[in-house]
């Protein structure tokens, strides 16, 4: 489902951020991605979403090659991705529900399908109770949990969360991670970059662990 072929990724001046990094992730795994600040976690999500594009080596989401792929083609990778960046993005002059409903602007649903479908999203993160509220007035775990509503609202075969606890209390992260595993058990591939290590620990699935730019680890996951 993701594949990277020898992935080096260079920035305008030499900062090269990652170096020669391969690795597969099957359909409906679990993958977290650790490594300091700086080893190239969020660099490596981008260019799975194609929102970067690899100096050179291949990167391969759903059998596509990213790098290879037109700028017109790009939306449609996307519709198969749900990204939760530390940067949610939230548009705070609109509602919560208006904001998971961006994602169905430009969808093929009428309009009745794609309240639906956001307002099954905001129930999935238990948020439908604030659909009218805006953003501002959500503590920071429910605003991350409407970043995920809107990632989940397209029903994507991937889901990409970068830090999506950092800075959280300890109940709103759990909170948090216990939504990504109800995601992956109804088979969804989801990759998260974390810096919590006992939570990773804890969790026991497959870990891709970066360092200055290298795959310096790929730590198989416990049986389940």
């Amino acid at each position: 489902m993701i594949g990277f072929s020898s992935v080096a990724k260079r920035y305008p001046g030499g900062l090269e951020v990652l170096r020669d990094v391969s690795f597969s992730i099957g359909a409906g795994e679990l993958v977290f991605v650790t490594g300091h600040s700086g080893a190239g976690k969020t660099t490596l999500f981008k260019l799975i979403a194609a929102i970067e594009r690899a100096t050179s080596g291949t990167v391969l989401v759903n059998g596509q090659n990213v790098g290879a792929l037109k700028r017109t083609a790009i939306p449609y990778l996307r519709r198969n991705l749900g990204l939760v960046f530390q940067d949610q993005k939230l548009l705070y002059d609109r509602s919560v529900f208006e904001n998971v409903m961006l994602p169905l602007a430009f969808s093929d649903f009428s309009v009745r399908e794609a309240a639906r479908r956001a307002r099954a999203a905001l129930d999935k993160v238990e948020l439908l109770a604030r659909e009218r509220a805006r953003p501002i007035q959500l503590s920071g775990g429910e605003q991350q949990r409407l970043a995920i509503a809107r990632a989940v609202v397209n029903r994507p075969a991937i889901l990409i969360a970068d830090e999506p606890t950092a800075n959280l209390d300890a109940a709103s992260a759990e909170r948090i991670i216990e939504l990504f595993l109800s995601f992956n058990q109804v088979g969804v591939t989801v990759l998260i970059a974390t810096h919590d290590e006992r939570l990773v620990a804890r969790l026991g699935r497959r870990t891709l662990r970066l360092e200055q730019g290298r795959l310096a680890e790929d730590i198989a996951g416990a049986a389940r």
